[in-house]
């Protein structure tokens, strides 16, 4: 069964409510874990992974610095460097925020490699969300995955040129470096063009839209989509209530 896109992205959104107010380190694993698996599935792991470590990395590491050395709750000091106390407890909390982060990051990482923007535009357009608005929300949803692609295809015109990109970090960083300034100049480029296309198309037009690109919506699937919502809406408020129940 396809998956509507509003049910793909409210699958995606909730996961990720639920999974950081729950802050359950086997939750935040199992839902790693799941995503991966889902991304294997659908063959678009070897794009997702990537792009998940580009962005887990550093916030992790800057978790690791934060709560590793500077928390406060910290009782059982491993090593100490001045007012630097790296603790158990504050690697323990570390490790629990950073597998949360994980979790949420690759549950929309998935939703944005999956989704295909039409439909996605289609079902905002068809409940009454302006057409820029849905255009402008679904390409920032996938924007990650057309950076991807396009860093790809300039890796690949690049050495048709001759440019050699040896194994290692510090060699994979030099050739991001000069692929750099190729993608943001046929990023900006690409968004004026972009613009021109939606005026063409009456994008920033008032009144009713018609649409050719019809997206099924089976009654089950607008069901599921309210479950989720309750879901991570209750998920909410157990964690904001989780203090005064203990208080």
């Amino acid at each position: 069964m396809r998956l509507h896109p509003l049910t793909s992205l409210a699958a995606a959104g909730s996961t990720a409510v639920i999974t950081t107010a729950a802050a359950s380190w086997p939750l935040s694993v199992a839902v790693c874990a799941g995503a991966v698996g889902l991304a294997l599935a659908a063959g678009i792991a070897h794009r997702l992974l990537p792009a998940a470590v580009a962005i887990l990395l550093p916030l992790g590491l800057s978790l690791l610095v934060l709560h590793g050395l500077f928390f406060p709750g910290g009782i059982t000091v491993l090593a100490e460097w001045g007012p630097a106390r790296l603790t158990a407890e504050g690697l323990e909390f570390a490790a629990e925020r950073t597998a949360q982060l994980s979790a949420a990051v690759l549950a929309l990482l998935l939703f944005s490699f999956r989704v295909s923007v039409p439909d996605l535009v289609a079902a905002l357009s068809s409940r009454g969300v302006s057409g820029r608005f849905a255009y402008v929300l679904a390409s920032t949803l996938t924007l990650l995955p057309a950076i991807s692609g396009r860093v790809l295809r300039i890796r690949q015109a690049q050495e048709s040129r001759g440019l050699v990109i040896r194994r290692g970090w510090v060699q994979r960083m030099v050739a991001f470096r000069l692929q750099a300034v190729p993608l943001v100049f046929s990023l900006v480029d690409e968004a004026g063009t972009r613009a021109q296309a939606l005026e063409a198309r009456g994008f920033g037009s008032r009144g009713p839209r018609t649409s050719y690109r019809e997206v099924p919506d089976p009654p089950f699937q607008r069901v599921l989509r309210l479950v989720l919502l309750l879901a991570a809406v209750a998920a909410i408020a157990a964690r904001v209530a989780l203090p005064t129940a203990g208080a």
